[in-house]
C-alpha cells in the first residue's frame, strides 16, 4: 500500500479507484475480525481509515481541476 501522498499523486484515476476498493476491503475485514475478538492490530483501523481519506481527498482535487479547466477552456 502507498502511503505517502506524493506517490499516490502519481497513481492515474484508475489505480487510485483499484486503491481504495481494496482499502475498503481491509476496512470490512478489519471489522469483521474486530467483531469476532481477532484482530490482530487495533491501530490499523486509523490507519486505514486516513489513506481512504487521502485518496478520496485525491479524486476530489482532480474532479475540481477538471471541472474548473473545462470551464476556463469553454
Amino acid at each position: 500500500m502507498k502511503t505517502n501522498v506524493n506517490e499516490l499523486r502519481r497513481l492515474n484515476d484508475a489505480e487510485l479507484q483499484k486503491q481504495l476498493d481494496e482499502l475498503y476491503q481491509e476496512q470490512f475485514n478489519l471489522r469483521f475480525q474486530n467483531a469476532s475478538g481477532q484482530v490482530a492490530n487495533q491501530n490499523r483501523f486509523k490507519i486505514v481509515r486516513r489513506q481512504i481519506a487521502r485518496i478520496k481527498t485525491l479524486q476530489r482535487e482532480r474532479e475540481l481541476a477538471n471541472a474548473a479547466a473545462k470551464q476556463g477552456g469553454a
